[in-house]
């Protein structure tokens, strides 16, 4: 797990800002509620706590919440991962490169 570890940080960081643009852009619930269960999942598996919970509320509430709700509730999962991210930068620096 070691030597995949900078990986996994990469790959978490771009899916990430994928998946807010998705949650940003998204005209159904039904891709809310795929997306947000995505994003829990790989935010769960990085020990992102407060991103999880926030992407398993919109997970389960997108289907009933109104829009502005859901913007909402995005706009928050958006400020959390803002909030991380450079923290998750600063841990890919600290791991070593592949050579």
């Amino acid at each position: 797990m070691e030597e995949a570890y900078p990986d996994l940080l990469d790959i978490f960081l771009a899916d990430s800002e994928e998946r807010l643009k998705v949650l940003r852009a998204a005209d159904s619930a039904a891709l809310v509620v795929e997306t947000a269960h995505s994003f829990k999942g790989s935010s769960s598996n990085m020990g992102a706590l407060k991103l999880t919970e926030l992407c398993h509320q919109l997970e389960q509430q997108a289907a009933s919440l109104p829009c502005a709700a859901v913007l909402e509730l995005v706009g928050k999962i958006d400020r959390e991962f803002a909030g991380i991210r450079p923290l998750y930068e600063a841990e890919r620096q600290r791991c070593p490169a592949k050579i």
